[in-house]
């Protein structure tokens, strides 16, 4: 069965799936494998003449810098959202982490917010902001933005945010009449 949005009947699967990716994440990440591969072989294949301290701050800074953007970047290539009978779980990256676990207990409600950018979030990834709340931000266009019952704000850039939000307003429905 498909799915309409003007359609109160609409079938509902027990477990929702989403997700997003940012494949510009990826030449990211190949730039912190580039930095932590100068580092090994600065630290490998060196002929420095200037003393070993300017060696050691270098090969450090490289190992440093290219582990600090590969793990960050490849942390937020995706994100996936999984909505169940009672709760939304949000996961990044290969590992799923950092997770965000919601009861639906907790929300208030939910809409599609068809603009969703990095510019206003601060950048990509696991974001904070006083005016706006909390995010998962993996690329720009189209977000389910969640209001919790304590006044916070909480969204998540995912593909098919109209079906994410429609499930999850159905299972507000459904909990609301138990």
């Amino acid at each position: 069965m498909r799915d309409h949005p003007h359609d109160e009947n609409t079938h509902h699967p027990d477990v929702w799936t989403g997700r997003a990716s940012n494949r510009f994440q990826w030449l990211l990440a190949l730039v912190g494998a580039a930095c932590l591969a100068l580092g090994i072989e600065l630290a490998v294949d060196s002929a420095w003449t200037s003393g070993i301290a300017p060696l050691v701050m270098a090969v450090v800074g490289c190992i440093a810098a290219g582990l600090l953007v590969l793990f960050g970047t490849l942390a937020f290539v995706h994100v996936a959202l999984k909505v169940d009978q009672e709760c939304l779980e949000v996961r990044c990256g290969h590992m799923g982490l950092p997770r965000r676990r919601i009861p639906l207990s907790h929300v208030a409600g939910a809409e599609v917010d068809p603009h969703v950018t990095p510019r206003h979030w601060g950048g990509w990834g696991y974001r904070w902001r006083p005016e706006k709340g909390t995010a998962v931000v993996v690329r720009r266009g189209e977000g389910v933005v969640l209001r919790l019952w304590d006044g916070h704000m909480f969204t998540i850039t995912v593909d098919d945010a109209e079906a994410a939000v429609r499930v999850i307003r159905a299972r507000l429905r459904s909990g609301a009449a138990r």
